[in-house]
């Protein structure tokens, strides 16, 4: 299941509702730690990768993970192959992977990076919270019908980054490479 929504009330409920206290969640955005707190609290016994880029989620984060021992804070660019790399090496699996990354900006980055990490994770449950890929979503007409039974999109299968996405450059095929190891 991949579930969209905008407004943070909302994402947060989802979040709640779909988390089982075993499970082990990617976080992509965690900014300052807010629906960190909810998700560490939720999963008592399973793991949280939270990852941000932002110099102010650092102090708040870090005092997080001093809290909760079940959250693993990484200062990153999630679009960056390294910070991907980082966390295929450290997990085992991907119960729900949520990507928060600005909200209502960039639904072309938001997608991209939704689309790689999934590629590779393949989540049992995705969130993302995004306010443009709502609209696209809601605007959107086509007569075909495709789906994906996964939280990721299976059409894409295991190739990673395709070639076509140049300005993705960051990214490299030998992500495949370590989840099979």
């Amino acid at each position: 299941m991949i579930k969209i929504s905008y407004d943070i009330k909302i994402y947060r409920k989802q979040l709640e509702e779909i988390l089982k206290e075993n499970d082990t969640v990617v976080e992509l955005g965690c900014h300052v730690g807010k629906t960190s707190e909810i998700i560490s609290k939720t999963i008592k016994n399973g793991k949280l990768f939270a990852l941000d880029n932002s110099p102010e989620s650092i102090p708040k984060m870090n005092s997080l993970v001093k809290e909760n021992k079940n959250i693993e804070f990484i200062s990153g660019d999630v679009r960056l192959h390294d910070v991907l790399e980082q966390v295929v090496k450290k997990i085992d699996k991907c119960d729900v992977l949520s990507v928060d990354l600005g909200g209502g900006y960039h639904p072309d980055t938001t997608f991209k990076v939704y689309f790689i990490w999934a590629s590779v994770l393949k989540p049992k449950t995705t969130l993302i919270r995004n306010r443009g890929l709502i609209d696209f979503v809601r605007s959107s007409e086509t007569e075909e019908i495709i789906e994906s039974k996964e939280c990721w999109l299976e059409s894409c299968g295991s190739e990673g980054i395709p070639p076509q996405i140049k300005e993705f450059e960051l990214w490299s095929s030998k992500l495949n490479n370590n989840k099979k190891k």
